[in-house]
């Protein structure tokens, strides 16, 4: 038996997936999350039977307006699935009703899983009995984010297996054109609406009325979203997240030594001593030092998105995001971007028109995802032990430079010449679920902890053997190594943005198979074990600073450089699968490697000439290339380019 899940975006469809199959699927406060379908089957607790349940992305009707709408739209057609379980919000109860009643002419069994009672029964009561008459299908009171009438539901469904859904609508076929037919639906769906549905509480704003008329306004709900953002970061970085830090990189520590002196006291080779002390475990650990810091962010991240304070921040950046020619729902893979760039690519699939998403889809990269947050705490606390604000400056920074190439693609691309339509439905404000966030908290160290157990320490070997070898497969001295002379041609070209030593262009290069490999190929190639230690502000300054021999300003650009060239492999192919398109990948490759070059240029040359009163090294060439950048730039601007 297989379930479908319909539902308009931000009904709690995913959430009611993940309580029914006990996955833990994302779950976002905002329309957009889901933009694939998912599948899983029912957990033992609710059903003996085996019942396959399928969540589809949020559409508002059966024919389809976005590109996820018309994989709701063609598995329902298509898929045939025995019974639909239609969730509808209590809060929009007229909205869901237009999409129901589509449903119902199918002739597939519909349940109606009427979803957030609790929350609506402080607003409205809704005649469960009439509806069903009305309709013809059974109607279940649910609260999917307290688990509350999924067993009904359940059986409900399973109850209609193999039986036929009868069509409750009115005859539209005296309607020549699909809108007569809407207007038709509609004033049968208001009907219904002021039949079953007593409203309680009507005259007075609500709560989240309120709240929304004050934080809604740009400049305050965007000051209050700046300081929100700066309390997590400062909770995760320097408090919470970096003492969870300081015990967990004691325990690698310990470890590493365990291993090390239980080796030596069995004789084993020196070699293999280092390759699994220095390359394996004080590479990995390097990494998983800044597991923790990830938690905590995300953790914090996930409360803000379930207190319904983001789908805020999506409205009032709205109107900025259609003046850089980009869709108002950009906005929602800029968001999810921030765990993870694949799902936050993945979300610009909900833009209809195409070179939005494509535009989207190249921006979304920008945005300093988990990923690369040890990268920054690294540098942060190693060059700039008393400058705390540098971290969530780099995401302001991170914003600015999307505007600023939203423009200049804008300009390019003729995007502006689409019409921007943004629907997005606030949420009512909640208390944000704890069980929530942990959840969100622990799939997201798992994906983390996977990585660094299996990529970054498969990386971490091979950056290690290539460390010691020469291209006679002979141990050799780390400068004549094999990483040395394939990383020093790459080294030159980076001389005019201060870090054009092979080192860090190795780095920069691992960088590309995952952003956490900036850390773990550094700890290898300077030999400086853990990333963080316990005494995080002294120890991590003096060993890199001595071990890199760079300035403060070209850590700075190297920091920059990692978080603004492309991304990694892993989301590369997601941005090929989005853009369907071999040229917009490879410009929009280009885009950003030249991006991350400009940054860390500037940033090197313009602050050492400040720090210091002199130039930086390569500065003839920085200027050449600055130059020859405002040539392409303003050639490029003064045409429209087409890469169908």
């Amino acid at each position: 038996m297989k379930i479908a899940l319909t539902g308009n975006p931000n009904s709690g469809k995913t959430t009611l997936f993940n309580a029914m199959t006990g996955k833990s699927e994302y779950v976002g406060n905002w329309a957009g999350v889901t933009v694939d379908k998912k599948e899983s089957f029912v957990k033992k607790t609710l059903s003996d039977e085996r019942i396959a349940v399928v969540d589809l992305p949020g559409a508002y009707s059966i024919r389809p307006f976005t590109n996820e709408e018309s994989i709701t739209s063609n598995f329902i057609l298509d898929e045939a699935p025995n019974v639909i379980v239609h969730v509808i919000d209590s809060l929009s109860l007229n909205r869901g009703l237009f999409f129901t009643t589509q449903l119902l002419e199918l002739g597939i069994p519909v349940v109606i899983a009427l979803n957030k009672t609790d929350v609506a029964r402080l607003r409205k009561r809704v005649d469960i009995k009439r509806m069903e008459q009305i309709l013809d299908c059974k109607v279940v009171e649910i609260s999917a984010t307290q688990g509350k009438g999924l067993k009904q539901l359940i059986n409900e469904a399973i109850n209609l297996f193999g039986k036929i859904q009868i069509n409750p609508n009115p005859d539209y076929s005296n309607y020549e054109t699909v809108e007569e037919v809407d207007k038709a639906r509609f004033r049968f769906v208001n009907s219904i609406t002021s039949e079953v549905e007593v409203i309680t509480n009507g005259s007075e704003d609500t709560l989240s009325d309120k709240i929304d008329n004050f934080i809604t306004k740009p400049i305050i709900g965007l000051t209050l979203f700046a300081l929100v953002m700066y309390g997590i970061f400062e909770l995760s970085i320097n408090v919470v997240g970096a003492f969870i830090a300081d015990l967990l990189v004691g325990l690698i520590e310990l470890f590493q030594g365990f291993i090390q002196t239980s080796l030596e006291a069995f004789g084993a080779n020196d070699f293999l001593i280092a390759l699994l002390t220095d390359g394996m475990i004080g590479g990995v650990g390097a990494v998983m030092g800044f597991l923790p810091l990830i938690m905590v962010l995300m953790f914090f991240i996930a409360l803000v998105e379930d207190l319904g304070f983001m789908a805020r921040i999506a409205m009032i950046l709205d109107p900025l995001f259609k003046k850089i020619g980009l869709s108002g729902k950009s906005i929602i893979p800029l968001i999810v971007g921030y765990g993870c760039s694949i799902p936050g690519i993945m979300a610009s699939r909900t833009i209809k028109n195409e070179k939005q998403r494509r535009m989207t889809a190249l921006l979304t990269p920008f945005i300093p995802c988990g990923a690369k947050v040890p990268i920054i705490a690294l540098f942060t606390v190693a060059f700039f032990p008393q400058h705390g604000w540098l971290f969530p400056v780099t995401y302001l920074i991170a914003f600015a430079l999307i505007i600023i190439i939203g423009l200049f693609l804008k300009r390019v691309t003729g995007s502006n010449d689409f019409d921007n339509f943004f629907i997005i439905e606030l949420p009512e404000y909640r208390v944000p679920s704890i069980k929530r966030a942990v959840r969100s908290m622990i799939e997201n160290a798992k994906s983390f902890a996977i990585k660094a157990g299996t990529v970054i320490l498969i990386a971490n070997t091979v950056v290690f053997l290539m460390s010691s070898f020469d291209f006679s497969f002979k141990l050799s001295a780390i400068d004549n190594s094999i990483l040395a002379l394939i990383s020093t041609p790459i080294a030159w070209l980076l001389i005019p943005v201060g870090f054009g030593v092979w080192q860090l262009a190795a780095a920069a290069i691992t960088g590309l198979i995952a952003k956490e490999e900036v850390v773990g190929t550094l700890a290898v190639v300077y030999a400086v074990g853990s990333a963080v230690s316990e005494d995080l502000e002294v120890t991590n300054a003096f060993l890199l600073q001595n071990s890199m021999q760079i300035s403060a300003v070209a850590a700075l650009a190297f920091m920059f450089f990692n978080l603004f060239t492309p991304p990694c492999f892993a989301a590369i192919g997601a941005m090929k699968t989005e853009l369907k398109s071999t040229k917009w990948l490879f410009w929009g490759l280009v885009l950003q490697l030249s991006v991350g070059y400009l940054v860390a240029l500037v940033v090197y040359q313009v602050g050492t000439a400040i720090s210091s009163g002199r130039t930086g090294e390569g500065f003839i060439v920085a200027v050449l290339i600055a130059i020859v950048s405002v040539v392409v730039i303003v050639f490029l601007t003064r045409r429209r380019i087409s890469y169908d």
